[in-house]
Formats: C-alpha cells, sequence, structure tokens
C-alpha cells in the first residue's frame, strides 16, 4: 500500500480483515512478518514507538485512552507539551506562552471550545472521540491513523467528525478505518477495501460503493 502525503484514504473491510493489524504494525506496536515500512521515503519498520511519533506520526484508538480527571484544555496543553522541547519543564505555563497557544487553537479547530474547562468524565462519548482527535492534533503531525473514530457517535456527532476532518489542514494526510460507509467515503478521496488480511480492492469511493464485489463482502449484498 502506497499513500501520498496530504492523501486522505479509508480502509473498509469487515471484522478480522486485518485493518487494526495493518495499524498495530505501522504505529510500531507490531512488527511486521516481511516487508518494511516507509514514511515520507525513510524506513521505520524497526524504529521504536516514540520515535515514529517525532516524525509526526499520530493514531487514534478504538476504545478511547484519556484521563477523566483533567479538563479539556489541560489534557489537550499536555499532549502539545509531551511532544514539544520544553516537555521536562515543571513551570507553569506564562500567560503567552506558546504551547497553550496551540491547546486552544486546536480545541477551536475540533469544535470543543464550550468544553474547555470541562472535565474529561463529564464529556459525552461523541466529545470524548472529539478530544481524541485533538489530541492526535499535538504538536506537528504529518499524518493520522484514526481508528473507527465514528464507532458509537449519533448522526448529529458523526456529521460533526465529518466536518472536523474535512476542515483539517490539507498537508496533513490520514488514514481512517470506519464501519461507517457514509463517513468514510464522505472524508476520504481513495480507499482500500480489505478482506482476509490482504488488499482485495482500490479506488475512489464511488468506484467502491458501487463495487459488486465490495457489496456482497461488506455490505451483505448491498446497502440502501
Amino acid at each position: 500500500m502506497k499513500v501520498a502525503a496530504g492523501e486522505r484514504r479509508a480502509v473498509l473491510g469487515s471484522n478480522g480483515a486485518g485493518k487494526t493489524t495493518l495499524f498495530n504494525t505501522i504505529t510500531g506496536d507490531f512488527l511486521p512478518s516481511s516487508g518494511n515500512i516507509k514514511f515520507f521515503g525513510e524506513d521505520i519498520t524497526h524504529f521504536p514507538v516514540h520515535e515514529r511519533i517525532r516524525r509526526g506520526l499520530r493514531r487514534t484508538y478504538q476504545i478511547s485512552q484519556l484521563f477523566g480527571g483533567l479538563s479539556v484544555r489541560d489534557s489537550v496543553f499536555l499532549a502539545c507539551r509531551g511532544v514539544s522541547r520544553g516537555r521536562f519543564s515543571l513551570l507553569r505555563p506564562a500567560i503567552d506562552d506558546a504551547t497553550m497557544a496551540q491547546a486552544e487553537r486546536i480545541i477551536h479547530a475540533t469544535h470543543l471550545d464550550h468544553l474547555t474547562d470541562s472535565l474529561v468524565s463529564a464529556l459525552s462519548h461523541g466529545e470524548q472521540r472529539q478530544l481524541e482527535i485533538a489530541l492526535a492534533l499535538a504538536g506537528a503531525p504529518r499524518f493520522i491513523l484514526f481508528d473507527e473514530p465514528a464507532a458509537g457517535l449519533s448522526p448529529r456527532e458523526r456529521g460533526e467528525l465529518v466536518a472536523i476532518l474535512n476542515s483539517l489542514p490539507a498537508h496533513i494526510g490520514y488514514i481512517i478505518i470506519e464501519h461507517d460507509l457514509d463517513v468514510a467515503l464522505k472524508v476520504s478521496t481513495y480507499v482500500t477495501m480489505m478482506h482476509n488480511g490482504r488488499m482485495f480492492k482500490e479506488g475512489s469511493p464511488e468506484e467502491i460503493e458501487d463495487d459488486p464485489q465490495v457489496q456482497a463482502i461488506y455490505l451483505g449484498g448491498g446497502h440502501g
């Protein structure tokens, strides 16, 4: 699989197709049994996870991994601080702190302004998913892996998710794993279909949506 810089790719497939395993290999949680992984031309196959993060790779997970006792602002600030040069400083941020300013910009970009001072534990499921996207934007991401960000969202929250992903800066590419076909096709320019651990089909959202083999495997024969 080759994904261009700035490309928005959807990876579809039924449960067990290998989608999350693909993500775990890209991020370094699993070592590949063969082949290699290149990130902007650099071979990162054997790099530890933190080195991949330093190079601009980010990821969200199927199950939220957030600190419930922190506010939205503190959560995003800590994510930004964690990938900054001053991450080991114990000093409180000044009023004009650049990292805090970045956190505020990310909060705005992910439509969380009205929840800035709210505790993470008080957020709805959909709002927590938005916060996960905010954390993935910390620092200077070059590419993000979104693992089923629409899972469990209401129709309104899915619309919010689509708006957020489509408004990301053009230089940030991503791969999205998603079971919600409507979401996946609205936020991607190219689609890879996986089946039994292999790439089965590739094409534009329109080509994949209309493909009878894809409908038979992924949609159970068709959809309305």
